[in-house]
């Protein structure tokens, strides 16, 4: 049991320093889907932000409701210094997750026996 503990913590740690360590090293550059989107389209900067001119598919996209919420864009607040951090948040939360979802099942399972 313990060597089962150890393993799963050393897991926990790798999914930790890869998630805060790779966070700074993503592309800020458009993804597949974004360029796709794009095509067809000019990103013009004006006072009020950018706005697309042309005629492509991302001109018909709105904001999505999470944009506001503390981890949106990969950051925390918006600060790109912070992605990393943001990247350890969520793997915390993904494997909190992950592991409740496990334990629900394997207790249920327990009871059944």
């Amino acid at each position: 049991m313990a060597r089962s503990w150890r393993f799963w913590v050393g897991f926990g740690v790798a999914i930790l320093l890869i998630a805060g360590v790779v966070s700074y090293l993503a592309s800020s550059s458009p993804d597949g889907l974004d360029s796709a989107t794009l095509q067809g389209c000019q990103v013009v900067h004006t006072d009020h932000g950018e706005q697309l001119t042309g005629s492509c598919i991302a001109q018909h996209a709105t904001e999505h409701t999470m944009a506001a919420s503390p981890l949106a864009d990969y950051t925390i607040f918006g600060h790109p210094a912070t992605s990393g951090l943001a990247g350890v948040i969520g793997a915390v939360i993904v494997l909190g997750i992950a592991f409740g979802g496990f334990w629900l099942i394997a207790r249920s399972r327990r009871a059944k026996d």
